[in-house]
């Protein structure tokens, strides 16, 4: 593990003798012990987590973590931690170890929750699941190692397991068919060619071939000959055919039998999967119907000050006339090559750099690179993404960029600055790095388990970006309007896809109307939501309540108030259950 600088370092044993100060209580050695065994065990039950985690230990396994061997396995994992941790009580815990109590009982509670619903019936989408994921690794520029003859025999392992999950994904696909618990088919359509893509047979086309045409030097005689005819054979007699057996199976016997309903309410149910979700994603209590009526409020008042910004750049017609001139006028395409818009967002860097210092105290140790998004994803995502380093700081984090036509790309519609802010810095890789980098959090904490804590982070970050040198024109303050509105977008229609109230044209049609979007990414979103119920609530829900615990605490504190000390707070503890936050938030301001 890489050492942490000194400022970083002294900035955690602050927060450390903060909490004993505060509590009068030392830490739990029992309870940490607890938590490392919690963590030490996970990974053998999630090896690829390891592999992304840089613990190559079990780089040749993959869980078939779809099988009911391993739902039972798992249940009683978590139902053994849940025990254990039963035997301490939480009140005589400091601060810092009762959050990360908070957080393990959390996630065991709500993986237990998630069997009762049979999630393994719908086993893939198009935007996330195993087979994109191992074609990402299998492509060689990924968590997966492809440095020594051992890692190519990993992954010759790997495939092979990976080859029996795909069986077991069809078997319970083809068993929940007569049921009607499937996806929908606009989903299932898309699925095919992803799985066609990574079944190319034409090492030109087809990613999965690049370990074999970027073979070390180091490895070398007849052990490289023997590598290769092994990995040809790997390939073309189990990963490329495993592939093909998906994309056949979507193709030709499950296609028939998918949903034409948009959402969770149109499959048996549905209703009650879709509020488990809620709850998981959010880590709030909010009921859907409570969700839906935010993102209406939160809609109408960017809508407002959208109107402003289109008055004051002099434009006459009407916001959504406002909207095409934006997305459409050939002034704010200016990329010729990817490699012009790679170095626009190197530019957005480089203005960001000198004032990261007015916003947080401390910067993380990993390294950090700009990356075009790999040709078999390219044509499923619809924006910028980051992708987690390693926790040993061996593997950068990244921030992928999807350009499949240079000459089509809008500075103002992907609203630049506001998306790197989001997904870069100071948003994803400064919050998932310090937590990654903090050695006084139990390792399990040093991975990120909230997603409406990390993504409400990254979107509370976008409302910064006049203090770090962004939005200093209108066309940007537009991007940024327009990315926040999305995002409020979303908690209108994932809750009205999945509970009934909106058909997928009409989700579709709504994005048109409230924000500048083209057809082709909206139809992209609204089938992301489709996908993946639930998630899309994590980035207004999370910002929203980092807003409001700011605006709490600036009236309460007054003039000891101090944004940089707050925001370092917010990172100190690694993420954490929103429901967990407040508190944990109320002690910080009752030392200031």
């Amino acid at each position: 593990m890489k050492r942490l600088p000194s400022k970083i370092s002294s900035f955690l044993f602050l927060c450390s003798c903060a909490f004993t100060t505060a509590y009068g209580q030392q830490r739990n050695t029992q309870l940490h012990q607890l938590f490392e065994n919690y963590y030490q065990e996970s990974l053998q039950q999630d090896p690829i987590s390891a592999t992304f985690a840089g613990d190559h230990r079990y780089d040749e396994l993959l869980a078939n973590d779809i099988s009911a061997s391993y739902s039972k396995q798992k249940e009683q994992f978590d139902k053994k931690y849940l025990h254990l941790l039963s035997g301490y009580d939480r009140r005589s815990l400091n601060g810092a170890d009762r959050i990360s109590y908070d957080v393990l009982k959390e996630i065991l509670e709500m993986d237990l929750e998630r069997m009762k619903y049979h999630t393994e019936y719908l086993p893939i989408n198009q935007f996330s699941s195993l087979p994109l994921l191992v074609g990402q690794l299998g492509s060689g520029e990924s968590a997966q190692p492809f440095a020594t003859a051992k890692d190519y025999k990993n992954w010759f392992k790997r495939v092979a397991a990976f080859s029996a999950w795909i069986d077991t994904a069809i078997s319970n696909m083809q068993k929940a068919v007569s049921s009607g618990f499937v996806l929908p088919k606009v989903l299932v359509m898309k699925m095919i060619p992803q799985m066609e893509s990574l079944a190319e047979k034409d090492t030109a086309k087809n990613s999965l071939f690049q370990p074999l045409n970027n073979m070390p030097p180091a490895i070398s005689g007849p052990e490289r000959e023997q590598l290769k005819q092994s990995f040809l054979l790997v390939l073309n007699t189990q990963l490329l055919p495993a592939y093909q057996r998906l994309a056949d199976y979507l193709k030709n016997d499950y296609l028939p039998y998918a949903t034409d309903a948009a959402g969770l309410s149109g499959i048996p149910g549905g209703k009650e999967l879709y509020q488990y979700y809620v709850r998981y994603f959010t880590t709030t209590n909010r009921t859907p119907e409570e969700i839906y009526e935010t993102g209406i409020q939160e809609v109408t008042r960017i809508n407002a000050e959208m109107e402003e910004l289109k008055k004051q750049s002099g434009f006459t017609g009407t916001l959504q006339e406002y909207f095409v001139f934006l997305r459409t006028d050939r002034q704010f395409m200016p990329f010729k090559t990817p490699e012009e818009v790679i170095q626009a967002y190197q530019q957005i860097y480089d203005k960001i750099k000198p004032r990261l210092h007015t916003m947080l105290s401390v910067a993380p140790e990993a390294r950090f690179e700009i990356r075009r998004v790999e040709a078999f994803r390219e044509a499923s995502q619809n924006g910028p993404s980051y992708m987690i380093g390693s926790m040993d700081g061996s593997r950068p984090g990244i921030f992928y960029v999807p350009v499949p036509d240079a000459t089509k790309i809008n500075v103002t519609f992907l609203g630049m600055e506001a998306t790197f802010i989001h997904e870069a810095i100071p948003g994803h890789h400064y919050q998932i790095s310090l937590q990654q980098e903090n050695m006084s959090l139990p390792t399990f904490r040093r991975q990120i388990n909230f997603s409406a804590f990390t993504e409400g982070w990254a979107l509370y970050c976008e409302s910064l970006g006049k203090q770090l040198g962004c939005y200093t024109d209108i066309p940007q303050q537009m991007g940024a309007l327009n990315n926040e509105i999305h995002r409020a977008i979303r908690l209108v229609t994932d809750v009205g896809i999945h509970t009934g109230k909106m058909t997928r044209e009409e989700a579709i049609n709504y994005m048109l109307v409230h924000e500048s979007i083209s057809e082709e990414d909206a139809v992209t979103s609204v089938e992301r939501y489709m996908a993946i119920p639930g998630q899309a609530l994590t980035y207004k829900i999370g910002e929203l309540e980092m807003l409001r615990l700011r605006e709490k605490y600036r009236k309460m504190l007054g003039s000891r108030f101090n944004i940089v000390k707050f925001h370092d707070a917010l990172l100190a503890q690694g993420d954490m259950p929103l429901k967990v936050l407040e508190h944990y938030m109320d002690d910080w301001a009752a030392k200031q």
